[in-house]
């Protein structure tokens, strides 16, 4: 059954295809939304559109959407490196390029996936394409990441997370020198206003925090460049924050090609969530898990510090 959507400008000028995607860009890509528009199944103003009909604040915009595909979760026996796990929780080393859950291009072959092969307990929680997942790892970062294995368990979690309990460190190359060796990046984040697959420093975005502390300076003399490897605790838990933060500060993760640009140093973005901690479950114990730099990185940091000056 289709859902039907009111929307009001809240832009002048906006062409109606790029207002609908900006909007419903968590379902809608320009090119869908134009070709709701040339199906007829978007009104302005109660009246027929063109996609290219420039708006005026205030105009009325009712879209009639498909409905959401679900793809079925299903367990696949995915190579996985458990660093712990109990009746309730398990925490995973997450290799880099395995995307987290599914979603619009993965429906199958995630993390989740994966975890369902190793604990068939989580399809027991209903209702939700990532059962057991209380965060995320983008998936190109890797590192530590710990899933829920049942419900009380995932609440449990949840909680802890909202109330700041959860202690997860990252560690990343960035670009450049930092000006001050460890400070606090305080800046508010949300979706980008053009690029939705983006998010950006924005007015009335949400209270992003991050602390950081640089660990090492790299000078390559052959490249004429320096790096600086930072630990990076996000105190607050938005989309690619980390990769936002030193991006708007001037010192991109090396390798993040959406914001940044492609290194010929390593293949990805150069983030790895290397210590995660917080609170069982049951019993309430803490407990904290490190993960040592992947191969990739490592790999990286040594060539660097090959070529950097005596």
């Amino acid at each position: 059954m289709r859902q039907t959507v009111e929307l009001f400008a809240d832009r002048a000028g906006e062409r109606l295809d790029a207002f609908l995607a900006r909007r419903l860009g968590e379902r809608l890509t320009r090119s869908h939304a134009h070709k709701l528009i040339a199906d007829g199944l978007v009104t302005l103003n109660d009246l027929p559109a063109k996609a290219s009909h420039r708006l005026a604040r205030g105009d009325r915009v009712v879209a009639s959407l498909p409905p959401a595909e679900t793809p079925a979760l299903v367990a696949e026996a995915i190579p996985l490196h458990i660093v712990y796990q109990d009746d309730d929780v398990i925490v995973v080393d997450k290799p880099p390029g395995l995307t987290v859950h599914p979603g619009a291009g993965h429906p199958s072959g995630t993390l989740v996936n994966a975890l369902l092969a190793l604990c068939p307990e989580l399809a027991e929680i209903k209702g939700t394409l990532r059962p057991g997942i209380v965060h995320r790892l983008d998936k190109d970062t890797s590192g530590l990441l710990a899933a829920a294995k049942n419900e009380a368990a995932q609440a449990n979690l949840v909680r802890q997370l909202k109330d700041r309990q959860v202690h997860k460190a990252y560690l990343a190359l960035v670009q450049g020198r930092l000006e001050r060796p460890e400070g606090v990046i305080d800046a508010p984040i949300g979706r980008h206003p053009r690029r939705r697959q983006r998010m950006a420093i924005v007015e009335g975005g949400r209270q992003a925090l991050t602390r950081y502390r640089v660990r090492e300076c790299l000078r390559a003399e052959a490249r004429r460049e320096v790096y600086s490897l930072v630990e990076a605790e996000p105190l607050t838990g938005r989309t690619h924050q980390i990769r936002v933060h030193f991006a708007s500060i001037g010192h991109p993760v090396v390798g993040d090609r959406l914001y940044g640009k492609a290194s010929t140093l390593v293949g990805r973005q150069f983030l790895h969530a290397w210590r995660l901690g917080f609170r069982l479950p049951k019993g309430g114990g803490y407990r904290e898990f490190e993960s040592p730099l992947p191969a990739d990185l490592e790999a990286a940091l040594e060539a660097l510090r090959r070529t950097a000056p005596g």
